[in-house]
């Protein structure tokens, strides 16, 4: 309680002393002992402000983060895969999954610079992808990246700081861009990687 009556009595003790000051003695002293005051107030404010409220990290900070990379679109398989890493059958489990499909081009794509079909095919397979755990119960959120697997990683943990990333491809021999990211991610990357093969149609 001291300190919130403080300000005033101090304003209070203030005006009486340089009133007197310029009374007893004249301006000089009073407007030292107004020097003075200010600097105690100052001072005193100062020391108000460095007592302020600690800061806390943001709850949704302290939750598991999961970032799933797309290159082959989600079967039953990878959704049980998913579901058990996420351990979303766990009662409270809350844990918050990102789904990011890299915006694949193919060598005819690169030279048509045909961005707008690979980044449509890459919503398709996060569309069909959330759909899938959907069915599961399981919901994430969507994003497209860039169409190099690695650097589509390395930007989406920039803003969404994933503790594991689960790595969806297709077969060795079907998915070479796949079996290059996987390499690369599992020399790069500082959290758990898992990686789910999934079947390819066709």
């Amino acid at each position: 309680m001291p300190g919130r009556w403080f300000p005033i009595l101090a304003v209070f003790v203030l005006t009486v002393t340089i009133v007197a000051g310029f009374v007893t003695v004249g301006p000089q002293l009073g407007l030292a002992l107004g020097a003075l005051g200010v600097g105690v107030l100052l001072a005193w404010a100062a020391r108000a402000e460095e007592k302020g409220p600690i800061e806390t990290a943001p709850v949704t900070q302290l939750r598991r983060r999961i970032l799933v990379v797309v290159m082959a679109e989600l079967d039953d398989r990878a959704v049980a895969a998913i579901q058990a890493t996420g351990e979303y059958d766990r009662p409270g489990n809350q844990a918050e999954m990102l789904l990011m499909a890299p915006a694949s081009q193919g060598k005819l794509d690169r030279w048509a610079t045909d961005v707008v079909k690979s980044r449509a095919e890459a919503q398709r397979k996060l569309v069909v992808s959330v759909a899938a755990l959907g069915k599961a119960n399981i919901t994430a959120r969507a994003s497209v990246g860039d169409d190099d697997p690695v650097l589509a990683v390395e930007d989406a943990l920039h803003e969404f700081a994933a503790s594991e990333v689960i790595l969806v491809t297709g077969p060795p021999r079907a998915d070479a861009a796949g079996e290059k990211a996987a390499a690369e991610l599992t020399e790069r990357l500082r959290q758990p990687l898992e990686r789910v093969i999934v079947s390819v149609p066709g």
